[in-house]
């Protein structure tokens, strides 16, 4: 079916007596799909009692979360009542609305049928005709389908209708602020490292995706960045597709500062954020830093393979040294040709400042590991002491060292002599190894688990 078209007598005009133009916006995102709005906008009242509609709002808007206000001082506006109307003007709804009552159907062959719509469900359109004959016109031959008028109650976009009392009419300045839902926002880290995989360039982006159904055009963009607790729906919202990218390169653009017990990035300049788009915004200018590449074997978790990390500290010393929200970090390095490849990406948590980051890039090709249990022993009722065995072997031209770690669990004790503690703690214990090129090194310990 390729239009829809409305035929009516009587022009049908939206009347606002609110006379809205939207002077300042505002719209902080949250990373859990939601955003709260802030829109300020002059409107004209009139004396009394009155119903006002106010347009351009978020389609998944919480209605429940309005809070209007009039800006305008010595003027008694109260908000005695508030509709959100959603009943959007489709084709289906259209069809739905139009049960029982005349329409014409086009084809694609050039026919026309007129008549008592009884049904439309999936597409397909069923017609009574005058003289009392059922059609059936299939949804894929359909053309056009002609309604008289726009029927009662359906609006062109979703709307807030307000009744409100006003002692005195004039043009006053209000506020609504409202959370919604379907926009949210993450953050991107690309880092290239160095031939000597000691130090990296590390730059940071922010992705925001708008589903909410409304655009919001030269806002000021605020991001908080934190784990705010919000009550989750029974049922999930609707999601659109998002249809649309925007791009906008720039360096250092966001102003960040704690707030509350968070962390708020607000960007220096308007944005303007579509419906179903996904905006780009560069969080901060590219930074170098010093990292430190690391071997890590938990043969519990996988017996044979030795991960590969970076590890770098969130520090001003280090060229870095501002919170860095949740997000993704790929990372890539410079073969000999200098063109860039991709060596691996990993997600990190909300990173304060002064914090170690450790990100795992893969697995490694040339260094293997094997654990076993040679020993347990059943000590007591409750206790028993285990032996474990772990080989790393080497297969590279240069000696490396790895950090094993190893998950103990509940109240032990090591026995005798184990190898060179890096860390150590309640439920968690590493070790360093050196293992030579071409070479491998097997390590060993007690534990007893009471």
């Amino acid at each position: 079916m390729k239009s829809v078209k409305l035929f009516t007598g009587v022009i049908l005009v939206l009347f606002f007596f609110t006379n809205l133009y939207a002077e300042k916006l505002a719209i902080t995102i949250y990373n859990d799909n939601l955003a709260l709005v802030r829109d300020e906008r002059p409107l004209k009242f009139e004396k009394g009692i009155k119903e006002y509609r106010f347009t351009d709002v978020a389609a998944q808007i919480d209605p429940t979360s309005v809070h209007f206000k009039a800006l305008s001082q010595n003027q008694n506006i109260n908000l005695l009542e508030q509709n959100f109307e959603f009943d959007l003007v489709g084709t289906q709804r259209l069809l739905e609305k139009y049960i029982d009552q005349d329409i014409i159907a086009l084809t694609t062959e050039g026919n026309s049928f007129s008549g008592k719509l009884l049904s439309a469900q999936s597409g397909d359109v069923i017609i009574q005709t005058s003289d009392n004959l059922v059609k059936v016109i299939k949804a894929s031959t359909l053309e056009t389908i002609e309604f008289p008028s726009l029927p009662g109650g359906l609006i062109t976009r979703p709307t807030l209708v307000w009744l409100l009392s006003c002692d005195k009419a004039g043009d006053y300045d209000t506020e609504i602020s409202y959370l919604t839902k379907g926009i949210n926002w993450h953050a991107e880290y690309v880092a290239v490292i160095d031939d000597k995989d000691t130090e990296l360039d590390l730059s940071g982006w922010v992705s925001v995706e708008n589903k909410s159904g409304a655009s919001y055009e030269n806002a000021k963009l605020k991001l908080v960045a934190g784990d705010v607790n919000i009550i989750k729906p029974e049922m999930p919202p609707r999601t659109y597709l998002a249809k649309a990218a925007y791009t906008d390169e720039a360096a250092s653009q966001f102003e960040e500062k704690s707030f509350f017990e968070y962390h708020l990035y607000t960007l220096q300049r308007p944005a303007t954020i579509k419906d179903r788009q996904i905006k780009q915004l560069s969080l901060f200018p590219p930074a170098k830093a010093r990292v430190k590449k690391i071997f890590t074997y938990n043969g519990q978790r996988d017996n044979q393979k030795v991960r590969v990390n970076i590890e770098l500290e969130n520090s001003k010393a280090n060229g870095l040294g501002m919170p860095l929200p949740e997000g993704k970090i790929r990372v890539y390095k410079t073969d000999v040709d200098m063109s860039q490849e991709f060596i691996g990406e990993d997600l990190i948590d909300h990173t304060p400042k002064d914090e170690k980051l450790r990100v795992y890039l893969g697995n490694a090709f040339d260094i293997v590991g094997e654990r076993v249990v040679k020993d347990v022993k059943k000590i007591g009722r409750r206790s028993r002491q285990e032996t474990v065995e772990i080989t790393l072997r080497n297969h590279k031209e240069e000696k490396v060292t790895v950090t094993v770690i190893e998950n103990l669990w509940g109240d032990w004790e090591f026995i005798g002599q184990t190898p060179r503690i890096l860390k150590k703690d309640a439920y968690k214990v590493e070790f360093e190894v050196i293992i030579p090129a071409n070479g491998e090194t097997t390590i060993d310990y007690t534990v007893l688990f009471k």
